[in-house]
């Protein structure tokens, strides 16, 4: 991607009311631009450009007409669960990640039962969903026995390659 597309998403970026814009681009290169009160701050690393726009300034009134102050924006709020409480409960499951890109399905079909559910005992090899890519659905099977502890993905969303789709207690 040249520097005049990225110029001209960074002015997409300021003149509308979008937060972020990501645009991802062949070979596995992608550009980010984000709003932000400390300006433009374009940043690559490793092909990947990211840049921060500042958002556009409200009209500034003179003291006397000032109403209420305007409440800066704040951070959402932080996860309540340790992250690495989080990372070690999940250490010591196997997770199931998706082969390819594409759309996730836990049935083979809008009236099917899904193909295993939180608790279900599963088998290696059995199948736990499908990946649709490119008009091909693709059996996502299991590699080892066990208990499924976690759907981490919704029926019908697009999963990225690598993506954990289930966490397994190995049996």
């Amino acid at each position: 991607m040249n520097r005049s597309k990225i110029k001209e998403l960074i002015e997409l970026v300021e003149t509308s009311d979008i937060a972020e814009l990501e645009v991802h681009y062949f070979g596995g290169r992608k550009v980010i631009i984000r709003k932000s009160s400390s300006g433009v701050v374009p940043v690559q690393s490793n092909g990947v450009v990211t840049s921060t726009v500042a958002p556009p300034s409200p009209p500034i009134q003179p003291a006397a007409q000032q109403s209420t102050p305007v409440p800066q924006e704040k951070e959402p709020p932080k996860e309540e669960i340790p992250a690495e409480k989080k990372v070690e409960d999940e250490d010591r499951y196997i997770s199931i990640k998706a082969p390819m890109v594409g759309t996730f399905y836990r049935k083979p079909s809008p009236d099917s039962p899904p193909y295993v559910e939180v608790g279900d005992h599963i088998s290696k090899g059995q199948v736990v969903c499908l990946i649709e890519a490119m008009k091909l659905f693709n059996e996502v099977k299991s590699e080892v026995s066990g208990k499924i502890v976690k759907i981490s993905v919704e029926d019908a969303s697009p999963v990225e390659f690598g993506q954990v789709l289930f966490l397994l207690e190995p049996e």
